[in-house]
């Protein structure tokens, strides 16, 4: 801990700098902080004064982070979330979702619940200003951890320290073959051995239902096909009804990526099937847990609500 008496950069420094940071550019910056150009270069002067530290490379064509920049534009973020945080723990005190609320989901479950999410938060939170930032697993739980993000909808568990997972429903996991397939002619449920003797495309690294799928085919001793790969839910589909291979495909995503004109069988798996368990997640230091319980709530009961393919978790577990 530095002396109260020596100087320390402050929180307009802070921000003028990250602005600058992630637009690398000091007009679009000061646009973007509605200030004027020359306070803000001013300010990150200023910062720079106070850290004895090159933070910018300033060119006439264009501005470049330094290493060291690089380094305190982490660490600026992670002050300035530790502010907003301090802010949001008073305001909470005051009334619930007076700031916003910023929530991560996955790509494997985005498009098929926040259709019945984000009217239902406009109608029961009209003061919520929530955005939704759509992405890998590893990335939103990462923005989580760091602070980006305030909740994650993803499947769990997360297996991450310091993280609350709330549990919102479970779903199967059904197996998708191309029409002419041998295995699109039966319609009992299969067994998981079934897989050893398919090729498997799925989706590419970093996405939880991938390697949700890959736990399945290694209890089994499937294989899954080195050579084909895609990056999303529809793209794996095509890849299927091309003739690639066969996959795994949660059946939350049913209704929207199998329609009548997708030439796909789908085949339930006997008891107890593969599937996964979705739901919410937030830092357990957040002083917001109270929002995020409501929240949860909502959702739990507007999935419900919508009658999804899906098994909605009893509250008691939560």
């Amino acid at each position: 801990m530095f002396p109260i008496s020596d100087p320390a950069p402050t929180l307009a420094q802070l921000r003028a700098f990250l602005a600058v940071a992630d637009h690398l550019h000091f007009r679009e910056a000061a646009v973007s902080l509605r200030m004027s150009q020359s306070a803000l270069s001013s300010a990150v002067s200023a910062l720079e004064e106070t850290l004895h530290t090159q933070l910018l490379e300033r060119t006439t064509r264009k501005v470049l982070l330094t290493p060291a920049g690089e380094r305190v534009a982490v660490h600026a973020a992670r002050v300035l979330k530790a502010v907003e945080d301090l802010v949001g723990e008073a305001a909470h005190s005051r009334e619930p979702f007076s700031t916003p609320v910023h929530m991560g989901v996955i790509p494997t479950v985005a498009p098929y619940v926040l259709p019945a999410l984000l009217p239902m938060f406009s109608r029961r939170f009209p003061r919520l200003k929530l955005t939704v930032h759509e992405a890998k697993t590893e990335t939103i739980l990462e923005e989580l951890r760091e602070g980006r993000l305030d909740l994650v909808l993803l499947a769990l568990p997360t297996e991450a320290s310091g993280l609350v997972d709330v549990p919102l429903y479970e779903e199967d996991f059904l197996l998708a073959v191309p029409e002419e397939h041998p295995l699109a002619r039966g319609t009992g449920p299969l067994t998981r051995d079934v897989l050893k003797d398919l090729d498997i495309v799925l989706l590419n690294q970093g996405h939880c239902l991938r390697e949700q799928a890959m736990d399945i085919c290694r209890e089994v001793g499937a294989r899954a096909t080195a050579a084909t790969y895609a990056t999303s839910l529809p793209t794996l589909v095509h890849l299927v009804v091309g003739g690639l291979g066969v996959t795994l495909i949660p059946e939350s995503a049913v209704p929207v990526e199998t329609g009548k004109h997708v030439r796909l069988a789908l085949r339930r798996f006997r008891a107890p099937a593969p599937g996964r368990t979705i739901g919410l997640a937030y830092r357990a230091s957040s002083g917001r847990a109270a929002e995020y319980t409501r929240l949860a709530e909502a959702v739990h009961t507007a999935l419900g609500d919508r009658r999804l393919p899906v098994r909605m978790t009893p509250r008691e577990q939560w």
